[in-house]
C-alpha cells in the first residue's frame, strides 16, 4: 500500500472507531456498509465500478439504499468524503480528471468552430470581392472594345488611337 492509502485507511477507521464508541449496537448491516466503504475507499471495489457513492456502498455491502440511509454509517461517509483527509480512490480522481479534459475540450471544439466559422465568412467575402470584380473587369473590356470599334470607323483626323505599350 502507499503511503496515501494507509493514511486514508487509518481516517477511515479512526471514524469508523469513534462511531462504535458513540453507538455501541451497531448491526450487521452497519458492519457491512463500513466494510463495503473501506473497501472502495482502498480502490479494491468487488461488484462496482469503484466510485464512492451511496449507491456502489450499498451494492457492495448487498444492502438497500433506506438501510444505508438510516444507518449511522451514511453520516460518518458524508464526514470522510466531506473532509480532506480522506484520499479518495484513484479512480475518483482519475474520473475528475476526465471530466475537467473533456470540458476543455468541448471549449477548444467551441472555439475551433467559431474559428471556422469566422474563416468560412472571410472566404465568402472574398469570393463576392472576386465576383464583383470581375464582373467590373468584363464591363470595362466591353467599353474598351466598343471604343476601339469606334475608333476604327471615325476618320483620323479627329481623334487617333493610342499605343499600347509592348512591355505592359
Amino acid at each position: 500500500m502507499t503511503d496515501s492509502t494507509d493514511e486514508t485507511l487509518q481516517t477511515v477507521r479512526a471514524a469508523f472507531a469513534r462511531l462504535a464508541r458513540e453507538n455501541p449496537g451497531l448491526t450487521d448491516i452497519d458492519h457491512k456498509l463500513i466494510r463495503a466503504f473501506e473497501q472502495l475507499m482502498l480502490g479494491r471495489p468487488q461488484i462496482t465500478d469503484g466510485r464512492t457513492s451511496a449507491v456502489n456502498i450499498c451494492a457492495e455491502a448487498g444492502v438497500s439504499r433506506a438501510s444505508y440511509y438510516r444507518s449511522p454509517v451514511s453520516k460518518v461517509v458524508k464526514e470522510i468524503l466531506g473532509s480532506g483527509d480522506a484520499r479518495r480512490p484513484e479512480t475518483d480522481e482519475l474520473r475528475q480528471e476526465i471530466a475537467g479534459l473533456k470540458q476543455s475540450e468541448a471549449k477548444l471544439r467551441r472555439e475551433k468552430a467559431s474559428e471556422i466559422r469566422e474563416l468560412r465568412a472571410t472566404v465568402t467575402a472574398y469570393a463576392n470581392q472576386i465576383q464583383i470584380l470581375a464582373l467590373r473587369n468584363a464591363e470595362l473590356e466591353a467599353d474598351a472594345h466598343k471604343l476601339r470599334q469606334a475608333l476604327s470607323t471615325t476618320p483620323r483626323s479627329i481623334v487617333s488611337p493610342l499605343q499600347r505599350d509592348p512591355l505592359g
